[in-house]
């Protein structure tokens, strides 16, 4: 399940802003909240775990790496996100263990210009 669409800019072992058009066909749709659809936040925060992922596996100490989902730390929800939103999502490494190749990114994401979503990731590299 692919969440990124497009890399904007991309700071290796640093920064990243990537974006995802949510396509009003995905599946997911047809069963979430029917006649009133939105976006799963699980589906925002895979978005932001993804970008998380392309910060780390670009910095050289993990270029032959497996990035592992370790976890969310203070998960907001802002706005809804809706079928046919662009998000945009920025991942910004903020704190990392080299040692045991574990790193957390602070996350945001924006839709039209508005904070959607924001939380921390947290990835172990394997």
């Amino acid at each position: 399940m692919l969440l990124i669409d497009e890399v904007n800019e991309l700071i290796p072992g640093q920064r990243i802003t990537a974006t995802f058009w949510v396509d009003p066909a995905r599946e997911i749709f047809k069963g979430h909240c029917p006649g009133a659809p939105v976006l799963p936040g699980v589906y925002t925060m895979e978005a932001t775990a993804q970008a998380t992922d392309l910060v780390l596996i670009t910095k050289p100490a993990y270029a032959d790496k497996v990035p592992l989902f370790l976890g969310i730390n203070n998960v907001k929800f802002r706005k809804k996100i809706l079928p046919g939103d662009t998000l945009e999502i920025h991942a910004e490494l903020l704190s990392e263990r080299a040692k045991k190749a574990i790193a957390t990114c602070k996350c945001a994401v924006y839709t039209a210009g508005d904070l959607a979503a924001e939380t921390g990731v947290t990835i172990a590299m394997r």
